[in-house]
């Protein structure tokens, strides 16, 4: 499982994660949410490899995470999506995949692009299958709608092999019925026994996805539960969700 303790992230005279502790569990979907500057960006960047905790410990299946890079994070079955979708646009749906599936085998597998068209290819495609892009596999990346782009970079992920996948707000621009179709997948990936953490913004991204909710606030873990509970939390409603905004 994933183990926070203490977490802390000072930038500066500022805490912005200030002692955070919890876990993630295989078969777990858990949503990290919280307002503006609560601190939840900087804990996922923490957990992901982009920042280095001020103090505190992260281990994954009993190994620390603490200065590693994303790289050696990955290699340990560490995986993670970006806000904004990260993806090759000048290659196809296909490449894009089986390039990543030749990365994680290791760089001498990758022999250039003259081969790639043989390299991968029904791994490849069972994971396009996957992802629902089937259909798509040999068009351009960059003529893609953007929803499209999302679950292109969750098949890029996911073609490590990863046990512990990490989403920077995969619902991040788009549509509701985008949306909901991209969490049911991103839920039955938890339901294979992978354990899953995302932060969110949107909360038809979170009720009726997320096992669990941890909700940060000032950079600590104000709440944490269901939806269901942590929406009728006092505090949360009174300093986030009753605000009349769901932007975090």
């Amino acid at each position: 499982m994933l183990k926070v303790h203490q977490l802390i992230k000072h930038f500066g005279g500022i805490k912005a994660v200030d002692g955070i502790s919890f876990e993630v569990r295989p078969g777990e979907c858990v949503a990290l949410i919280g307002p503006n500057g609560a601190g939840k960006s900087t804990c996922f960047a923490c957990i992901a490899g982009q920042h280095q905790p001020s103090s505190g410990s992260m281990t994954w299946d009993g190994q620390p995470l603490n200065g590693l890079k994303p790289g050696a994070r990955l290699r340990q079955g560490v995986a993670r999506t970006f806000q904004v979708a990260q993806v090759f646009e000048a290659l196809t749906v296909l490449q894009n995949v089986q390039l990543a599936t030749q990365a994680y085998i290791g760089p001498q597998a990758i022999s250039g692009f003259k081969k790639l068209a043989v390299q991968s290819v029904d791994s490849s495609h069972a994971l396009l299958e996957q992802t629902g892009l089937a259909a798509v596999a040999h068009r351009d990346v960059l003529s893609l709608p953007y929803g499209a782009k999302k679950r292109l970079e969750l098949a890029i992920a996911l073609a490590a092999h990863p046990r512990l996948l990490l989403l920077d707000e995969p619902a991040a621009g788009l549509e509701s019925q985008e949306r909901a179709s991209l969490m049911q997948l991103v839920k039955s990936l938890a339901a294979q026994n992978m354990a899953v953490l995302y932060t969110e913004h949107n909360m038809d991204a979170v009720a009726g996805v997320a096992d669990r909710v941890m909700v940060l606030m000032e950079g600590s873990l104000a709440a944490q539960g269901s939806f269901e509970e942590i929406s009728s939390d006092s505090l949360v409603r009174s300093r986030y969700l009753g605000q009349g905004t769901l932007d975090a």
